[in-house]
């Protein structure tokens, strides 16, 4: 069923981006099987609302997209987040592997946990096997969540990255320091 959603992807999506600019689009292929999430851009609320109403008028997209996607979706969750302040938006020169960590944090926001994650991003960052693709801080759906996105060359470009940034004190701090 995944290629089929992918062919249809291929050969259709054009009719969602035309709307708004798409950041990224990725499949899973560790974790959750049969997945995939995007990211999209938008100027403000009003920017979006502006965008699902344009969409829900949009007939080609409506029929020759999203009714054949929908009959293959299980689940389809959706959510609204920022880019923190201290995060510029990056868009690797290659192609690589992605990797979406989830943090679920304790209620207060950037203020409270900024400084210390922050500290524990750069190390994984200053390892030189990963980029950092983006930060984002949930606004609507699952609160006080973070989403970190990062890009690596390779898998194993990946594990060895993650292996030197755990062995950096401004990781096992943040552990302790980070309301999760």
């Amino acid at each position: 069923m995944m290629n089929v959603f992918m062919q249809l992807v291929k050969e259709k999506f054009h009719l969602r981006t035309v709307h708004s600019e798409l950041v990224g689009f990725w499949t899973y292929e560790l974790g959750g099987m049969n997945k995939v999430f995007h990211i999209w851009k938008y100027d403000s609320f009003a920017h979006r609302t502006a965008v699902r109403a344009a969409l829900a008028r949009d007939k080609s997209w409506q029929e020759d997209f999203l009714s054949k996607a929908q009959a293959m979706m299980d689940v389809q969750d959706n959510e609204i987040a920022y880019l923190v302040p201290w995060c510029k938006l990056q868009k690797p020169e290659k192609e690589g592997v992605y990797e979406k960590v989830t943090f679920q944090f304790k209620p207060g926001g950037p203020a409270v946990w900024g400084e210390s994650f922050r500290a524990a991003i750069s190390a994984h960052e200053n390892t030189g096997h990963t980029q950092l693709v983006g930060v984002f801080n949930t606004e609507y759906g699952l609160l006080n969540q973070v989403h970190v996105l990062w890009w690596s060359e390779n898998a194993e470009s990946r594990a060895a990255g993650r292996h030197l940034a755990h062995e950096d004190a401004r990781v096992v701090a943040a552990g302790n320091r980070i309301p999760l």
